[in-house]
């Protein structure tokens, strides 16, 4: 279910009255889960009023375990409690982010036949896009935004890191609480979409989970079966500190670097140290690809490369690419092969 990270009111109204809505279809009455929220059933009337998160998740949490059905109202059968956990289950084990993912929207087909969740990239940039294949009626922004905002929140927490969103779509006009859109999914959003959509950086893709069995159990004893986090870091500062590094003619000392990342020197070296590398392995790294190329693709003579790649002496340079490679400069270039890994 969405989530906001404050506690003062941002849900807007129209979310409660989808949830209202569902029982409205079964022919219950929401007055118990409404009274457990706190939320008074006037305010249902006010097109303006919004409710706390704890509001929000607690009466999501109610109507869930009253109609059991953990997406309550949106498809044409229940999905009985326990289904968003079996998926995460499912995709726990994955090597990788990326094949989690793409397990958790194949097996989301096996829950319902209404939507289709499928993950691709192209360019660099990773798609999660919704396929409707029938009429979600009045609750289908509310599903379609929950999808994404649910899926996107597990794989935050899978990675144990924040994933930056490169953007968000949605085939619905702006409605009017458009402005809770931006705080649920920072980057541009677009309105009238010809899909429900999201995208990011593909290179999270390719990142190790961070979570095991245990941890899995423990969440999904929260009030939600899967939750939002707010995650603050991003596990890609190593891949911004190479983009920097790769910048020629700038001075690379941790404090220049950190001052252009907004960090200070020594939250840099701490958060580079969690993604299981350093300052001065990136630099080698990059270092070392320069040099290669270089000694691939020109003719210069070795000092030349040695000084465009930051070294002060062929010496050193020397000593430094046989530590690298296994074999000196000279003979890289002589067997003209790629920079081996």
């Amino acid at each position: 279910m969405p989530r906001d990270a404050t506690t003062t009111g941002q849900t807007p109204i129209a979310f409660v009255r989808a949830i209202t809505g569902a029982y409205a279809a079964r022919g219950l009455d929401p007055s118990a889960a409404l009274q457990k929220a706190r939320i008074a059933p006037a305010d249902l009337a006010r097109s303006r009023a919004r409710v706390t998160a704890v509001q929000f998740e607690r009466l999501c949490a109610a109507a869930m375990q009253e109609l059991d059905d953990e997406a309550p109202g949106w498809f044409s059968r229940p999905l009985p409690w326990g289904s968003y956990g079996m998926l995460a289950r499912a995709s726990i084990s994955a090597p990788t982010l990326g094949v989690a993912l793409a397990r958790w929207c194949r097996h989301h087909g096996l829950l319902t036949d209404d939507v289709t969740l499928t993950l691709g990239q192209a360019g660099g940039q990773a798609r999660v896009e919704i396929a409707e294949h029938r009429d979600l009626g009045a609750l289908r922004e509310f599903a379609l935004l929950s999808l994404l905002r649910n899926l996107h929140g597990l794989a935050c927490w899978l990675v144990d890191s924040h994933i930056a969103l490169q953007g968000a779509q949605f085939p619905l006009p702006a409605p009017p609480h458009a402005d809770m859109y931006t705080r649920l999914f920072p980057g541009p959003v677009q309105f009238g979409a010809p899909r429900a959509g999201l995208q990011f950086d593909a290179h999270y893709l390719q990142l190790p989970l961070r979570r095991d069995g245990a941890a899995l159990d423990q969440m999904l004893r929260r009030a939600l079966p899967i939750l939002v986090w707010p995650y603050r870091r991003d596990r890609l500062l190593s891949r911004r500190v190479r983009r920097l590094l790769q910048q020629p003619h700038a001075a690379h000392t941790a404090e220049t670097l950190a001052t252009r990342l907004g960090l200070s020197a020594r939250s840099l070296h701490r958060q580079l140290q969690g993604e299981g590398t350093s300052l001065q392995a990136l630099k080698d790294e990059v270092r070392r690809e320069r040099a290669s190329d270089l000694l691939l693709r020109t003719q210069w003579p070795i000092a030349r490369v040695a000084r465009a790649a930051g070294f002060t002496s062929d010496k050193s340079f020397a000593r430094a690419f046989r530590q690298w490679t296994g074999h000196t400069p000279q003979t890289h270039r002589q067997r003209g092969s790629p920079l081996e890994s």
